[in-house]
């Protein structure tokens, strides 16, 4: 199943890209020089394999980069295009020569494209701070309200690097949290990285009175031990949450779960079996999945990330298909689930239709 799966991918990835290499063919082919073409052939080739050359050869940083400035490209082109040609069509309508129509159309193609990577990446980099009233029906050991500050899928790693964990830790800083939660993918599957380029020594520096607390998602893993990634982040002054329950100061519990492509995660309501039922209850989960067994496992807020709001438009309309609550706030009886499109990103470094960002949820008990 997997192997036909792998099959369908590559043909249908294929198949994109060389639409998208023909339509950069039709525009240079009048002008091009023989040797042009060759060059041109040769080096769609490379960018093609470049992400996956990343992958397999994560210590070669330059093949990483363009790998990933590569779908970045790619993307935007997959959107661009069609419209581009669709307009060419309706100029043939028109008295404009084809020629120049063709010229115009190419330049004016390019720009735009220049103009979304420049925004995307904008809006990749540049976070703002979403802040949400979570109103919590539970006595907090005399607590009235709680400032909680969290933050997912920063992906730390080659590109989303010391710089982004120094404007994470700036904005963290400013919002005076009492307390910060990151549910997952705070690595992008390389943690050997994450340590050498010195952000854990970074996240160190954040500092909240009543802890920082993290869960691991499904980009939080290396080729060793889950115990050594959970050391490296524990070592950055977070308390790593692992299939865990804490209680804090006796007035409100933690439940922190395993990612759920762990096969061995246990399930919600045996973890939250360990809980006060009369004290609030928050959940770290990664992936918001399951928000009907939380409600009725009595969970009070259940915060979340992976999705991240698809990224790239359109592809928040498929995370809207498949997650109750891909992005914001949704109220489930008395239970509260809150998802961030996240810090950072995956793959290509921009953001269309979904921003970077850090979320501050003003908690009110009663």
């Amino acid at each position: 199943m997997h192997i036909m799966l792998g099959i369908v991918f590559l043909l249908l990835y294929g198949g994109l890209v060389w639409y998208v290499g023909w339509s950069g063919w039709r525009w240079l082919r009048p002008a091009a020089a023989a040797w042009f073409r060759v060059l041109y052939i040769a080096g769609l080739s490379f960018l093609a394999l470049s992400f996956f050359l990343g992958r397999f050869f994560p210590e070669q940083a330059l093949i990483s980069r363009i790998g990933s400035y590569w779908l970045a490209l790619f993307a935007l082109l997959l959107m661009v295009l069609p419209v581009a040609q669709l307009l060419l069509l309706l100029l043939r309508l028109t008295r404009i020569p084809r020629h120049r129509a063709e010229k115009w159309g190419g330049a004016l193609t390019l720009a735009v494209l220049l103009g979304l990577l420049a925004f995307g990446s904008y809006q990749a980099y540049s976070p703002v701070v979403r802040t949400y009233e979570v109103r919590v029906d539970k006595p907090a050991g005399g607590l009235k309200e709680l400032n909680v500050v969290m933050a997912a899928d920063m992906h730390f790693g080659l590109l989303s690097g010391p710089a982004h964990a120094e404007r994470l830790v700036r904005e963290i800083e400013k919002l005076q949290p009492d307390l910060v939660l990151f549910p997952g993918d705070i690595i992008d599957d390389d943690l050997e990285l994450y340590e050498s380029s010195g952000i854990g020594e970074i996240l160190a520096r954040i500092q909240a009175p009543y802890g920082v607390y993290a869960t691991l998602g499904n980009h939080d893993k290396f080729d060793g031990p889950t115990e050594r990634i959970i050391e490296s982040l524990e070592g950055s002054g977070m308390q790593v949450l692992y299939d865990e329950v804490v209680t804090i100061e006796d007035k409100l519990t933690l439940i922190g779960r395993k990612d759920r492509t762990e096969q061995d995660r246990a399930p919600l309501a045996q973890l939250a079996a360990q809980a006060d039922p009369s004290k609030p209850l928050f959940l770290l989960d990664h992936q918001p999945y399951e928000l009907d067994i939380a409600a009725r496992s009595g969970i009070d807020l259940m915060v979340s990330g992976h999705t991240h709001r698809g990224q790239i438009a359109p592809g928040h309309l498929i995370t809207g298909a498949i997650y109750e609550n891909d992005w914001g706030v949704l109220r489930k009886e008395q239970m509260t689930s809150v998802v961030t499109s996240g810090f950072g990103f995956w793959g290509p470094p921009i953001r269309l239709g979904s921003r970077s960002e850090i979320v501050q949820l003003r908690i009110v008990f009663s």
